[in-house]
């Protein structure tokens, strides 16, 4: 009789032992099921992501009609607030194609569009601040897009770009005031007046154009020496000069020596001095 009670005894304990384990597996899969999800809702929002606020730029190499094309961004609270699209022809610097195509100089719709350029970058602008994703307008083998409405242009600038800036990250925005600038000389020196026109967009020097005009009218003294008309390669050394200008952003940062000639770009033995003296000039109503 003893015996058969204690095996009794020990067949209950056992099963007891066997649903406290399976008690045990249960609590443990769920667990570990409530942690799989954890896990998967925090990565879907690491991939989600949000950006680092922020201004963000970038700009493209010119086209083969000078055009330089740009975009700023600004990102508040992880998503793109604001969105600035142009660009600049660096042959002659001054106005954007944006403020061209508002004052009527860049037109389209004469040519048969249904709008003009900053019209149709207003809406690509808008439709990147509501998609919140560059890969959302997509681009076609003609460089254009069927995903937003009302725009004729070629957007691959605009994505490449935003696609670009995004990338880099959060840069700090230049210290002058966006514009166009224009700077002469009082009189004429040996003939020529000198001038300079420079871009600044996002805060940044992004175009600059240092030529002269001839006292007696025609050609300007870059257009001759493109031509060959005038005797030596004027132009190639002014181009450095205006590429060390959007280099240092600061024409004070040029030293120049007391002949009116420097050292510091290679290549260039004409005088800078009046290419110095007038980019501080044009510049001072962008500060």
């Amino acid at each position: 009789m003893k015996k058969k009670l204690a095996l009794l005894l020990t067949v209950v304990m056992a099963f007891g032992l066997l649903v406290g384990c399976g008690s045990n597996e249960e609590t443990t899969t769920t667990n570990t099921e409530a942690n799989a999800q954890t896990s998967t809702n925090d990565t879907t929002a690491t991939e989600q992501g949000t950006l680092a606020d922020g201004n963000y730029f970038a700009a493209g190499e010119p086209d083969d009609k000078g055009y330089k094309y740009m975009i700023s961004l600004d990102v508040n609270g992880g998503k793109i607030e604001t969105v600035n699209f142009d660009a600049v022809n660096v042959n002659t610097a001054g106005d954007t194609k944006k403020k061209l195509s508002q004052d009527g100089t860049y037109g389209m719709k004469a040519g048969g569009a249904s709008s003009e350029w900053h019209e149709q970058v207003e809406l690509l602008e808008q439709a990147l601040v509501e998609k919140q994703d560059v890969a959302a307008i997509t681009v076609n083998e003609e460089g254009k897009t069927d995903a937003v409405s009302g725009v004729s242009i070629k957007v691959n600038n605009f994505v490449e770009l935003v696609t670009q800036a995004l990338e880099a990250g959060p840069v700090e925005a230049g210290t002058y005031k966006d514009g166009a600038y224009h700077a002469e000389e009082a009189e004429f020196d040996g003939g020529w007046k000198y001038t300079v026109d420079l871009t600044v967009f996002n805060g940044n020097i992004v175009a600059a154009n240092w030529d002269a005009v001839n006292e007696e009218g025609g050609e300007t003294k870059k257009a001759q020496s493109i031509a060959g008309t005038y005797g030596m390669d004027w132009h190639t050394q002014a181009q450095s000069m205006e590429q060390e200008l959007i280099a240092k952003q600061d024409p004070a940062a040029i030293t120049v020596k007391e002949d009116g000639t420097q050292d510091a770009v290679s290549g260039v033995s004409i005088k800078v001095a009046p290419f110095v003296t007038l980019a501080q000039e044009a510049l001072t109503n962008a500060k």
